[in-house]
């Protein structure tokens, strides 16, 4: 790729703009960009995402040839399975039996050397390491993670060391965070990737992890490759969108795009029901279906297209999986554009962080079945299923890269979203200030299937959700309803961003004229 093109991205956080703006102005393009914010998230908001983590992103190169990027750790391959199996019918919540190999840093290098400018991943990487040496600022939403998650952090040494503060107290807003043991790895890093399954690094996680009882080793490290794979697509009013591939819930976001545009020009109760009605469709179908197409076929028809439920409920997740997940987006003037999510899965992952690196480790182990026979069930060697779903769009007038937080819910309010983010008059930043719906049970914080609804985002009438589903009006704007990141290239070359207002980020738009711009958007 060409250095120097303007861009635009979109990131959840502060920290991730600035080291945006700093690859931009070495001349990065859109992915070195993205990947720059990615690597400070890791940094900045270790309940949401960290190098214990996975990837899941989609490009859209100037030549229209959208790839996804697959970098979904498997289980250990010495696994028991049986042990799991006697000691609950259901998978821990957290725990050293939860963590599965992380993928984020090998699926930074491989979008790096696929997408990327040369040097510009291990800049990043440098500048993610000073930013942990220097110690970023707790920010309010990891404050609130701290506090809420208080008794899971005084349980694990590595994350009471992380933090707690000097004089003994859990960290909080404005408070330092230095973390020297991760600058350390961070440092490693841009000098080898690579050292992260094979080397140094590796050397050191498996270790920790051994210690905290992971059955995971330096040879299931070595093992990790990303994939580079086919994405889902669909037309829908005269836009195609794709989607990222199982073991992402991905696709299922093809039939709600669908029904979405089917809606158009109904009444707006009668929009809602149908609307609502799919997705429960697609939550079943993803809870019954999905799982590792590697080594076992895949019902794929039975997520592209979901049987309806007719009155039947759902499965309900045997716990409140209150996810944390990171979206980056970013496009340049190229017509290079990317959509990047990366988690550790529920509010600091397995609730463990390995002291010797300081790397929070993700609990997407937690998301298998031990159902024999279910597509997701625990195997050794198996990628568990995954909920990070990117999405890029392109018509005729627009291309655009968009991704959210919001847990098993991400392909609802995608859906809810998408269809006015690719009216190319539409301001972003107004569409993702919209009040929004979702559906769920534990996932939202209630026991039954119900949809909880931001003020405004339903019309006032009886008979705007599926026969059974009760409806909850919360009283205000709630993180439940996701966080959203956009960003758009109009045909006549016109870059536009929005971040959700329900986060705190917001956007950058850089010209090599013009380093320096400022973050736009409005953090809360």
């Amino acid at each position: 790729m060409s250095p120097g093109h303007a861009l635009a991205l979109a990131a959840p956080h502060p920290a991730a703009l600035d080291a945006a703006r700093r690859a931009a102005g070495r001349g990065g393009n859109a992915v070195d960009a993205a990947l720059a914010a990615a690597a400070a998230l890791t940094v900045v908001y270790p309940h949401q995402c960290s190098l214990g983590g996975d990837v899941i992103a989609l490009v859209h190169p100037p030549d229209g040839t959208v790839r996804a990027v697959l970098s979904a750790g498997a289980a250990a391959e010495n696994v028991d399975v049986a042990a799991l199996r006697a000691a609950d019918s259901r998978m821990p919540a957290q725990g050293p039996q939860t963590v599965t190999v992380p993928g984020v840093v090998a699926g930074w290098a491989a979008l790096a050397a696929a997408y990327g400018t040369p040097g510009a991943l291990p800049a990043a990487l440098r500048d993610a390491a000073a930013l942990a040496r220097e110690g970023a600022t707790v920010s309010a939403g990891l404050a609130r993670a701290v506090r809420d998650s208080a008794p899971r952090i005084a349980a694990d040494p590595g994350l009471s060391a992380l933090l707690t503060g000097p004089d003994g107290r859990p960290v909080d807003t404005g408070d330092p965070l230095p973390q020297p043991r991760l600058a350390k790895v961070l440092d490693e890093l841009a000098d080898d990737p690579s050292s992260f399954y094979q080397g140094a690094v590796a050397e050191a996680l498996a270790a920790g992890l051994r210690r905290l009882g992971s059955p995971l080793t330096a040879a299931d490290l070595a093992a990790h490759r990303t994939e580079f794979a086919e994405p889902l697509r669909v037309d829908t009013a005269g836009v195609r969108w794709w989607a990222a591939p199982p073991p992402s819930q991905g696709a299922v976001l093809p039939s709600l795009l669908t029904a979405a545009a089917d809606t158009a020009g109904l009444s707006a109760p009668e929009c809602t029901r149908l609307l609502a009605a799919r997705c429960q469709d697609a939550s079943a179908a993803r809870d019954r279906l999905l799982g590792d197409p590697h080594g076992q076929p895949l019902d794929l028809a039975g997520l592209l297209d979901p049987a309806p439920l007719a009155g039947a409920l759902p499965p309900r997740p045997p716990f409140r999986p209150s996810g944390d997940t990171v979206a980056v987006t970013a496009v340049d003037s190229s017509g290079l554009a990317v959509s990047l999510i990366q988690s550790v899965y529920q509010t600091f992952g397995s609730g463990l962080c390995d002291p010797g690196t300081g790397i929070v480790l993700h609990n997407r182990g937690s998301a298998f079945s031990l159902v024999p026979g279910h597509p997701g069930v625990l195997r050794p060697g198996a990628r568990p299923p995954h909920t990070l779903c990117p999405v890029i769009g392109s018509s005729g007038a627009l291309l655009l890269a968009a991704g959210c937080q919001g847990g098993r819910a991400q392909p609802q309010i995608l859906a809810q979203t998408l269809p006015a983010l690719a009216d190319p008059d539409a301001d972003p930043v107004a569409v993702l200030a919209r009040p929004r719906w979702v559906i769920g049970a534990r996932d939202i914080g209630f026991e039954e299937q119900t949809l909880l609804a931001e003020p405004g985002s339903v019309p006032a009438s009886t008979a705007i959700a599926p026969p059974g589903l009760p409806v909850v009006v919360s009283d205000t704007p709630t993180d439940l309803a996701g966080h959203v990141q956009v960003v758009r290239l109009a045909r006549d070359g016109r870059l536009d961003a929005a971040s959700d207002p329900r986060a705190d980020g917001g956007t950058v738009r850089h010209t090599p004229s013009a380093p320096g711009t400022a973050p736009e958007g409005t953090p809360v």
